[in-house]
């Protein structure tokens, strides 16, 4: 079976902090995430998605992440079911975050280009002062060589 969910938005809050009774770190949060389609005439609609993540990975996302910061999360849909205060059973849906990445250009998150999921904490900490690798985002498409025929394409 397969589960992977793969998104990318703006934080709509900042993400806080929290542990369980067993001191482990957690973080839920909501991105703003746009649909891909739409219709003409009509505003682009936006998706709130909920996203929880677990112990360094929430610790990383509280540190680096604040409101408004692109972020693209990969991971997988839990649901869980639970009553709520008026006595109504209720289906949560949610993405538990495996690996999460700054998504922001470099001038809009102050150089921050670190990612953090299943590996070393302190890397991923080192790594975001790190300089990014060079990317194109002048807009202008002389910045690209045109490619006349599919002769060279090795596909």
């Amino acid at each position: 079976m397969l589960n992977v969910a793969v998104v990318m938005g703006r934080l709509v809050a900042d993400p806080e902090l929290r542990h369980t009774p067993n001191d482990v770190a957690v973080t839920s949060f909501t991105l703003a995430v746009d649909r891909s389609y739409v219709k003409s005439g009509a505003e682009r609609q936006v998706d709130f998605i909920d996203i929880v993540a677990w112990r360094n990975t929430a610790d990383f996302i509280c540190k680096y992440f604040r409101k408004g910061q692109m972020m693209a999360v990969h991971g997988s849909i839990q649901t869980r079911t639970y009553t709520d205060n008026n006595g109504a059973k209720r289906k949560a849906f949610e993405i538990v975050a495996d690996d999460v990445n700054f998504a922001d250009s470099k001038r809009d998150n102050g150089g921050n280009t670190a990612s953090y999921g299943n590996n070393d904490y302190s890397a991923a900490r080192t790594a975001a002062y790190s300089e990014p690798a060079p990317a194109y985002s002048s807009g202008s498409s002389s910045d690209f060589e045109e490619i006349l025929s599919d002769d060279d394409l090795p596909f």
